[in-house]
């Protein structure tokens, strides 16, 4: 996987390089239960799961609901995946991308730059005769990740209104503020512009191309010269955000603390409509 084209892989090339890579598991859920009964249930030969809420979040509270995980707890748990700087990586889920993309985000994010994203997840993977291993994770050599933050850009709350370009990633009735079944405040951060993760996927659940994905952007001003940032509900959809820019040639920053944050401070101005 040397030499990546980009942030996804398909599961036919998946299947060609299945003993050639760390593969991750990121069951999950909003509001859901973890996902490890559902990995050991049945999974990629060979992956590892990776808890959302413990390995690649910090507890509640300041910060949101899904803070970026303190360095040594997210090196731990990917070192106890197997997780090394010098070996490619691949992470899937069964939510359409959007937990595998906070993983692919944190691990580029700390210096990774071998990630990618299984296009159409675990979904995809089934649906393709992918075989499939059933119980806990295998014992496996620890591995060495080791780099710190700060690959990916962020932003917080102090930066974010003067982004010229802000994407909510939420869906569109909570952006509007029509309802709001999480946070306290219902809304959006003042000048923020709509791009729901739905709309980075095509019908099957895939990414759609680059060229569809940059004219989907293109339409709320968000270009490769453009200073763009993501947010979303907790900081973990925006990845998916991200990769779909990244996708269309686009870097855009995230904004981790996103709406639960945002709100956490009554003095914030709040937009609907």
């Amino acid at each position: 996987m040397s030499g990546m084209t980009g942030p996804l892989i398909s599961v036919a090339e998946l299947r060609a390089q299945l003993g050639d890579v760390t593969l991750l598991d990121v069951r999950y859920r909003t509001g859901g239960p973890p996902g490890r009964e559902d990995f050991e249930a049945g999974h990629v030969p060979g992956a590892a799961y990776v808890d959302l809420d413990a390995d690649l979040a910090a507890p509640p509270g300041r910060g949101g609901r899904h803070p970026l995980p303190p360095t040594d707890v997210f090196h731990a748990a990917m070192r106890r995946a197997g997780v090394s700087a010098g070996h490619p990586v691949v992470v899937y889920d069964d939510w359409q991308g959007r937990a595998a993309s906070r993983c692919w985000w944190l691990l580029r994010h700390h210096g990774h730059d071998e990630v990618r994203v299984l296009d159409g997840g675990w979904a995809a993977w089934v649906a393709a005769g992918g075989d499939v291993e059933t119980g806990g994770s295998r014992d496996r050599e620890a591995g060495d990740l080791a780099g710190p933050p700060g690959r990916m850009t962020v932003v917080d709350a102090l930066d974010a209104p003067g982004v010229a370009v802000l994407v909510d990633a939420r869906a569109p009735e909570r952006y509007r503020g029509e309802t709001e079944p999480i946070d306290p405040v219902a809304g959006h951060v003042p000048g923020a512009v709509n791009v729901p993760t739905e709309a980075n996927l095509d019908a099957s659940g895939r990414f759609r191309s680059p060229r569809d994905l940059a004219e989907a952007y293109a339409a709320v001003g968000a270009g490769p010269d453009t200073d763009v940032a993501a947010y979303c509900g907790s900081g973990v959809t925006a990845c998916h955000g991200v990769l779909a820019m990244e996708v269309a040639g686009i870097r855009a920053a995230l904004y981790p603390g996103s709406w639960s944050d945002w709100v956490a401070d009554p003095g914030r101005p709040v937009e609907t409509g």
